[in-house]
């Protein structure tokens, strides 16, 4: 039995080394052989779930995470992995937020809760009340957490993410600038409070962040995309002719039956929505396109006058999450449609059964 033991944790020695190498074909295979000598392996499983998840195969992650829960209870990351998984990967945030709060129960066949693990389930449940749209929720939550301790990096990143949601831009950017303190090579941290200025900027608030060597959003983007350059890729910039008419080119392009039953709809370009629109719609500050008016469908059962109608596109949104110019090109011509399809009360189904999506 102890020679078991040792062989068992020996190979997880060497698949964490391979790991480390990037090799993960070796690693799984030290694995394997971990659980031959001890199937019940709750650090053997969570292993293989780890890898299987950065390897794209999502569904058999989640089988080992959850054979890790079954083998040990109290095996902590184990947990962890499974929440954050169903979150990032499945959308299963009510799921989730049930399981942080059987680990913050205190139940005997769980992990104790020590302000360690608590920060982390506050942490993992303020993210998934973030994606169900409950900002103030997710706001209390990742302050629990940082309260609490442990990866305040992290913690502050969220919280000025939230914040951003939320337009509170000026709170945002000073808890930004507390994550990029306390991680200074965290670009996504970064990345925000570069989103943060660019909005602070516009509203005419050019003082930058000097306290975290950052003098402005261009600097924010240029540092975030020298640490990370394929998640954060540069800002895509075309003029505001070339930009419109790309935009004019997107609605000429329309099927002629579509682009009949929306004449008179007025397609306006704006660099961001406006703070108002944020804070008193709930729109995120991140968005695309947005269509204001009453749909088409729902035109009779109002007096709203038509010439109301109207298509938004926000430049410089669209710029920042492409690549290049014919990437940005393609990308207005997709918002251009979507929003159309809502003017037109259409859903996702319809728009691409359209050849709209």
């Amino acid at each position: 039995m102890r020679k078991d033991k040792d062989r068992y944790w020996d190979c997880l020695d060497q698949a964490m080394e391979a790991s480390h190498g990037g090799r993960m074909e070796e690693a799984l295979a030290w694995l394997d052989e971990a659980l031959r000598v001890h199937p019940d392996g709750a650090e053997a499983h969570n292993g293989r779930g780890e890898i299987l998840w950065d390897d794209g195969r999502v569904d058999e992650g989640l089988i080992e995470f959850d054979r890790a829960v079954l083998a040990d209870g109290k095996f902590t990351a184990a947990h962890l992995n499974r929440i954050e998984l169903l979150i990032e990967e499945f959308g299963e945030f009510v799921t989730a937020v049930r399981l942080a709060d059987e680990l913050l129960s205190g139940t005997p066949e769980l992990p104790r809760p020590d302000r360690v693990l608590q920060a982390e389930v506050y942490y993992l449940k303020s993210k998934a009340l973030f994606y169900q749209d409950d900002l103030e929720g997710s706001l209390f939550l990742v302050r629990r957490a940082a309260k609490a301790g442990g990866e305040l990096g992290l913690y502050y990143a969220f919280e000025g993410q939230v914040l951003f949601e939320l337009g509170n831009y000026q709170e945002s950017r000073r808890v930004l600038e507390r994550g990029v303190a306390a991680d200074p090579d965290a670009a996504h941290t970064i990345y925000h409070l570069g989103l943060v200025l660019e909005r602070l900027e516009a509203e005419g608030e050019e003082d930058g962040s000097p306290g975290v060597g950052i003098e402005n959003s261009e600097a924010a983007f240029a540092r975030a995309n020298s640490l990370e350059p394929q998640q954060f890729p540069l800002p895509v910039t075309i003029d505001d002719a070339a930009f419109t008419r790309a935009v004019d080119s997107s609605v000429a392009n329309l099927p002629r039956s579509i682009r009949e039953h929306i004449e008179g709809v007025s397609v306006l370009v704006e660099d961001f929505p406006t703070v108002e629109l944020v804070r008193d719609e709930r729109l995120s500050p991140q968005t695309l396109g947005l269509f204001m008016g009453v749909a088409r469908t729902e035109a009779l059962l109002t007096d709203q006058p038509l010439d109301l109608d109207r298509i938004l596109l926000y430049k410089r949104n669209l710029e920042k999450i492409c690549r290049d110019e014919e990437e940005l090109i393609d990308q207005i011509q997709i918002t251009v449609r979507h929003e159309v399809g809502h003017y037109l009360g259409l859903d996702e189904d319809d728009l691409e059964r359209l050849g709209l999506a």
